[in-house]
Formats: C-alpha cells, structure tokens, sequence
C-alpha cells in the first residue's frame, strides 16, 4: 500500500504547535515537538501554551519560542486579540499543529490566519480546520503519545520511537539539591517523592489514609530515607491531613513549588510514588523510578510511557474516567497498603545492590 503524499508541497518556515491544557497531556506532547525539529531543522518552532504549563518546556531544545496566553472569556473581547490573534498575524505562521481538540483552538488558529491548520476533526471545527484529520478508530486503545504522533503522518512524518523527555539547567538541578540539603536530606538517605492528588478528580486518588498508613510502615521499618509529598494549591488540605503528625523526615512541599521546582526535586527523587497524574508524566520523562496507582483512567492510553511499576486492577467497571466514584471505589481500595510497601521495598533493594556495585566498580 503506497503511502500518501504530504499536504505540504514546500518545507514551512514558522510552525505553531499548540500544546495541551494538562501537564500530564503537555509532557505526553514533547516527543511530537522533537519530531517535527527532526524533519524540519531549519523550520521556527513556536510551542503555544494555556497559562503557567509553557515554564515546562521553555529549556526544550527542540522549539524556538513558547507563546503563553489565558484562556480568553470570550470570541470578541480585546483582551483575547491582544494575547492570542495580534502575536499568530505578527508571526506569520504558515503550519498550525493543534493537539488540542476544542473548537476555540481552531478558531484563535484561523483568526490569527495561520496559513495550515491541522488537526483532528472533532467537536464540530472542521470548517476551521484546511487539513482536518479523521480521529483515529484505535485512539482509544493506544498510548496518547501515539495519537500524538499520528498528526504528523499527514505531513510526511512517520511515527517514531521518540519518548517523552523534559530539561532543566544546571543551576535548577543545583538548587534543588540545595534546598534538599535544607530539609537535612543527605546522600545516604533514600530519597520517595508522593504525590497523593490528581488535578482531575478524586477518583484518580488513592484513599489518604492509606498514603498515611504508608507513610508510618516506610518510617518504621525502611533503612535512612525521607519522603517528601508534593502537591498544587488546591492539594494543599489532602497533603496535610496525610502529613501531620510525622517528624521531619515527612517534609510537606504541597502548594510550596513552581512547576520548574517541582520538576528539579522530582529528578533528585530516587523512587516517585504517585496516582496517575501531571507530576507522574513528569517523573517518566525525567527517568525517575516510578509507581503508578490507577483506577479510574487507563495505563494503555495514559500510563508512564518509559515504563514504571503500574498497580491497577483492572475492574469490570474500569476504567470508568469519572472524575468521582459513583458507587464504592473499589478500583481503589483493593490497592491495599502491604502491596504499595512491598513494591516499594523491591525497588529500594534494588537502588541498593546498583550503590554497591558502583562503589565496587570505583574501587577496583
């Protein structure tokens, strides 16, 4: 079967892509920007992004620019011209990618005249869209990344094995080991990031006593370590409920961290723990052991795509992607505390025989 030909005939000179609203989903889009850098070397790449989530890949070296904006109120205010249409017209773009399936993406794309809008036809916007592509039949069994990439097989690009990956500077990672060192995290302590929360809802959350009850096992029966919980601001209550009462060995970084912050301590993390989320997306793209809780959403579609532990039960009624349980949570609570503990140990003994091979190496 002989493949298409690409809808562009001539090489674009300024391509926009615009990146999801979600962090997970944002970190799940990075390997679509290495891709299109790949094919096009010499192309402008801007990567337009809703809110603070353009701080998350403004060290990607694959893009030229980030445009950050806010989600206008309206179609017709000023506000939304001066912050979305005036920079697209200024900037001329002639390839508009829209990884976002809304129909107001769409529209900010064809108001600020970008010359190529593609993108998947959904949510009535194909009239907007010069290229829109048919969703594709297998995008509900098939990792995102994937339905990512797809977008770019139009233009010529294959799929390829690129996974997704974040950068921070030197002077980031730095500061983070500082601001550990403050916490009197040494280098002999095993070092587990938590995070309890998941922005979508509470039925992505494993039950908080449980976090707790984890909590007192580790620090009662583990070798030298420290835990630090992390959280956004709407997170803050559930981590101190999970965190009071602990010594200092349980720092509490709920609502503490900038998203830059929050991907530096990450990568300092020796294990991450963590329900299906932004910052589990985050871990898997910093290559930070990880564990991963799922319930209600899938680990086909959205689980950690460089691998990780994955506990999930895999229910009749899951996934279900409610943002609440409407009847007794059991893809949760059959996740029970001794099986998280347990896990955890495995890859503690593990870090601990790779320590002790490398001091070996060092000293042969």
């Amino acid at each position: 079967m002989t493949q298409a030909p690409p809808l562009l005939t001539d090489p674009p000179q300024r391509i926009i892509v615009r990146m999801p609203n979600w962090l997970g989903d944002l970190v799940m889009a990075t390997p679509l920007l290495a891709d299109l850098r790949s094919h096009w070397p010499n192309a402008e790449i801007t990567a337009m992004c809703q809110g603070i989530l353009g701080s998350v890949i403004h060290q990607d070296p694959h893009i030229d620019r980030v445009l950050n904006f806010k989600h206008p109120k309206g179609y017709l205010n000023h506000q939304a011209y001066q912050d979305i249409v005036a920079p697209l017209k200024q900037r001329c773009y002639d390839l508009g990618i829209l990884l976002t399936n809304s129909f107001s993406s769409a529209y900010w794309f064809w108001r600020g005249k970008v010359r190529h809008r593609l993108g998947y036809a959904r949510h009535g916007r194909s009239l907007l869209l010069n290229h829109p592509i048919p969703f594709p039949p297998e995008g509900k069994n098939q990792h995102l990344v994937i339905t990512y990439k797809m977008l770019l097989k139009p233009l010529g690009i294959p799929i390829s094995q690129i996974a997704p990956s974040l950068y921070l500077t030197s002077g980031e990672q730095q500061n983070a080991k500082e601001r550990l060192a403050s916490y009197g995290w040494r280098d002999s302590d095993f070092l587990i990031g938590v995070n309890p929360g998941a922005a979508y809802g509470s039925a992505k959350c494993w039950l908080p006593p449980r976090f707790k009850e984890l909590t007192h096992r580790l620090l009662d029966h583990s070798p030298p370590l420290k835990i630090l919980f992390f959280g956004d601001q709407a997170g803050v209550p559930l981590v101190e409920e999970i965190c009071s009462g602990f010594s200092d060995r349980v720092i509490n970084l709920a609502g503490q961290t900038t998203l830059r912050e929050l991907m530096a301590l990450i990568q300092g993390c020796h294990l991450f723990l963590t329900n299906d989320s932004g910052p589990m997306h985050v871990s898997s793209a910093l290559g930070v052991p990880l564990i991963a809780l799922f319930g209600s959403t899938s680990d086909v579609t959205t689980g950690p795509y460089k691998g990780g532990h994955v506990i999930h039960k895999h229910l009749p009624c899951s996934p279900c992607h409610r943002r609440e349980c409407p009847i007794d949570f059991r893809c949760m609570t059959r996740i029970e505390v001794a099986e998280v503990y347990e896990t955890i140990q495995l890859f503690m003994a593990r870090h601990r025989r790779a320590k002790a091979f490398a001091l070996s190496k060092s000293h042969s």
